[in-house]
C-alpha cells in the first residue's frame, strides 16, 4: 500500500484534528513517492534501537506514538543532537514516520478511555477537555441576520451580498417590524466575508438592524482529553491501586496520599489523563488523579489539595512494540 494511503487510513481512525493545540501529529516524514508500505513497525518512542529493528526488519513506516518529530530542528548533522541524527538516518533510508499522540487519546475508545478502565469496568465517565466537530454544522463560522424594509434596497443589497466571497446559505424571509412588512434576511459567511457584510450593511444604513453570531462547532460525544470518572461502587483507595495495577499488569505505581487521607479512604471519583496530565487534571474536582507523570511541584499542589494521585508508567512501552505486515 502507498504510504499516503496509509497515512489517510490512520487519519481516519485518529483525525488529526482532534490532538492538542501544542501536539504535532501526522505524517512527519514523507520519502519522496512512489513509497510503498509492506512493513510497519509499532512502537510508543522512536530511539535509535528502534530504528535499527525498523532496519533490520525492512519496515518503510515506523508509527510512533509520541511524535519524533516535536521541536523545531536547527540543523541535520551525523554529529547533531541524538534525536535528529534519528531523523536524518530515517530520512536517508527512506523510513516514514507517523505520530497520532494525542489524537488517539482524544477519541471514544482511545488510550484515555482505556486507562478509565482500569478504574472498573462499570465505571462512567465524560471527557475533561471535549473535543469540538471538525467542522461547522453549515457552511461558514458566522451568521448575519439583518432587516430590510423596502423592496427595492432589498434587492441592491443581495445583489451586493452574493458578490462577496465566502457567503452562503442567503435566506429571506417575510418580516413585520415597527407595524410595517419587512424582509428578515439571514446569511452564512466567514469570518473576513462577515467583516464585508458588515461593512457593506454599514453604508445603506442597515447596521442598526443586524445580529451577527458566532456559530459554535458541535461537541463530540465522548471525545476529548482526559476523563472524569465516576465509581459505580465507591472503593478504598488500597483496593483500586491493585486495580489499577492488575489492569496494567504492573508490579507497582508511584502513590502521593492527599492530605488527610489514608489507604483506606473511600474514592467515588478519579480524573485520568495519560501521559503528562497537568496541563488537563489541574483545578479538576476528584478524589484521586491517574495519569502518568507530574513534576515534584505539581505533585505537592495535588496532595496539598488533598488529593491522591497514582503514576503509573503507562508509556515504558519500549519491549511491546509488534510488526504489521499486509
Amino acid at each position: 500500500m502507498e504510504l499516503r494511503a496509509v497515512a489517510a487510513a490512520l487519519d481516519a481512525l485518529a483525525p488529526p484534528g482532534l490532538a492538542a493545540s501544542w501536539d504535532n501529529v501526522g505524517l512527519l516524514c514523507e520519502p519522496s513517492p512512489p513509497h510503498a508500505v509492506r512493513t510497519l513497525l509499532l512502537t510508543t518512542d522512536l530511539t535509535e534501537p528502534v530504528l535499527d529493528e525498523a532496519l533490520a526488519r525492512g519496515a518503510e513506516l515506523v508509527l510512533a506514538y509520541h511524535p519524533p518529530l516535536f521541536r523545531p530542528l536547527r540543523r541535520l548533522t551525523p554529529s547533531a543532537a541524538w534525536r535528529d541524527r534519528l531523523l536524518l538516518r530515517a530520512a536517508e533510508r527512506r523510513v516514514g514516520l507517523y505520530s497520532p499522540h494525542t489524537a488517539l487519546d482524544a477519541l471514544p475508545r482511545g488510550v484515555n478511555a482505556w486507562l478509565a478502565a482500569a478504574l472498573g469496568a462499570s465505571t462512567s465517565s465524560v471527557p475533561i477537555q471535549p473535543s469540538t466537530a471538525l467542522t461547522y454544522p453549515t457552511e461558514g463560522s458566522h451568521r448575519v441576520e439583518f432587516i430590510v424594509g423596502q423592496a427595492e434596497q432589498l434587492e441592491a443589497v443581495l445583489s451586493k451580498v452574493q458578490t462577496i466571497p465566502e457567503v452562503s446559505s442567503v435566506v429571506t424571509l417575510p418580516a413585520r417590524a415597527e407595524g410595517e412588512d419587512q424582509t428578515r434576511v439571514s446569511l452564512n459567511c466567514s469570518e473576513k466575508a462577515m467583516q464585508d457584510v458588515v461593512a457593506l450593511l454599514s453604508q445603506n444604513g442597515l447596521y442598526h438592524k443586524t445580529e451577527i453570531l458566532l456559530l459554535q462547532k458541535p461537541l463530540l460525544p465522548q471525545t476529548g482529553m482526559g476523563r472524569l470518572c465516576k465509581l459505580s461502587e465507591p472503593a478504598s483507595l488500597s483496593a483500586l491501586i491493585e486495580r489499577i495495577k492488575n489492569y496494567l499488569k504492573l508490579s507497582y505505581v508511584r502513590l502521593a496520599l492527599g492530605v488527610g487521607k489514608t489507604l483506606e479512604s473511600q474514592i467515588r471519583t478519579a480524573a485520568v489523563c495519560a501521559g503528562s496530565g497537568r496541563s488537563v487534571l489541574q483545578g479538576v474536582e476528584a478524589d484521586l488523579y491517574l495519569t502518568g507523570e507530574m513534576s515534584h511541584h505539581e505533585v505537592l499542589d495535588v496532595v496539598g489539595n488533598g488529593i491522591s494521585k497514582s503514576i503509573e508508567t503507562l508509556f515504558n512501552w519500549h519491549r511491546r512494540k509488534q510488526r504489521l505486515t499486509n
